[in-house]
């Protein structure tokens, strides 16, 4: 289990994000943000099993 404010990313993904908060009630229930290109804040909903520790958390 994720804790918030861990990093994480997608097994074949380069993006690393920040877990926010947790949603119990849903499959989905991961839920994360990260700052896109362009600057924007971008949240999303992950499966656990989506995602594993961020390799290098000083992206």
């Amino acid at each position: 289990m994720f804790k918030k404010g861990e990093k994480v990313q997608q097994e074949f993904g380069a993006q690393v994000m920040k877990v926010i908060g947790f949603e119990p009630d849903l499959i989905e229930n991961v839920v994360t943000e990260w700052e896109d290109e362009e600057g924007t804040i971008v949240k999303g909903k992950f499966m656990e099993s989506q995602l594993q520790p961020a390799e290098d958390e000083n992206q």
